[in-house]
């Protein structure tokens, strides 16, 4: 149910995110130039993303968006009504947070999903996610963690660095006539982790491809939430409970749930 969502949310993006296109019998002054590079650059956003129209789709159709979500962060339908984002600092971190949260529960529900479908195939036996942390495996449980800590602290430890001075942790191989990426932070990009080159077109196609990244992020993080809800109430998971529920949608569903509990 949530990878059929998220493929709603692919196909929905094109026609909704669209670009301001520039007339050739109009030119734009130069006050105006300055003023849309300094927008595309708020929040951290890089300058290879088209910032959105005012015109832009919003949570609330009608509504008036904040000012400091102009539509230079992917994403962006001017949400926030709490004013978390209002300060400069705080909006580009929280952008970034947002990012590496939504890519670790994209990983999260595929790590689910693609396991309880291999186990339902016969490709696998006794699997459950709920509690993967409490299974035997190569070596105890210390070891491991000690091991993971130590990965996940180097790799965290050079993405802050980047966030913290954009540029200064560059991987990319060096090659003769070659031009590298720019440096961008949250999308590293390159031949590591853009060997397609898709994000590397002209502003408008990566506004709409980090914009797709980020909505389908956010369904995952939903996602997710409801995975460990559903382990918690019905001990099965997604898979049994969508099965269940569509053989009897009027009794097994979250209303059911709560009230058998």
């Amino acid at each position: 149910m949530a990878a059929a969502t998220a493929s709603l949310a692919i196909s929905s993006t094109c026609s909704r995110v669209r670009a301001p296109r520039s007339s050739p019998e109009r030119t734009t002054p130069v006050s105006l130039q300055r003023r849309t590079r300094t927008t595309a650059t708020k929040g951290g956003v890089s300058t290879v993303c088209e910032p959105l129209p005012p015109d832009r789709p919003l949570w609330f159709p009608g509504s008036s968006p904040p000012a400091w979500l102009d539509g230079s962060l992917p994403g962006d339908f001017g949400f926030d009504p709490l004013g978390l984002g209002s300060d400069p600092e705080l909006l580009r971190w929280f952008a970034q947070a947002e990012l590496m949260h939504s890519r670790w529960a994209m990983l999260a529900v595929a790590g689910i999903l693609i396991p309880e479908t291999l186990e339902k195939l016969g490709f696998m036996e006794n699997f459950s996610w709920f509690d993967a942390g409490s299974r035997q495996y190569f070596a105890d449980p210390w070891t491991l963690f000690a091991v993971q800590m130590a990965l996940m602290g180097w790799a965290e430890g050079r993405r802050w660095a980047d966030f913290v001075n954009p540029g200064s942790v560059d991987i990319e191989p060096k090659f003769p006539n070659r031009k590298n990426p720019t440096p961008d932070v949250g999308y590293p990009g390159g031949l590591w982790f853009d060997p397609i080159m898709w994000g590397r077109g002209s502003p408008e196609p990566v506004m709409v491809l980090r914009t797709k990244e980020i909505k389908n992020g956010r369904l995952a993080m939903l996602a997710f939430v409801g995975f460990c809800f559903q382990a918690i109430y019905t001990g099965e998971g997604p898979l049994d409970n969508l099965a269940a529920h569509i053989a009897d949608p009027g009794h097994c569903n979250i209303f059911s749930a709560f009230a058998s509990h």
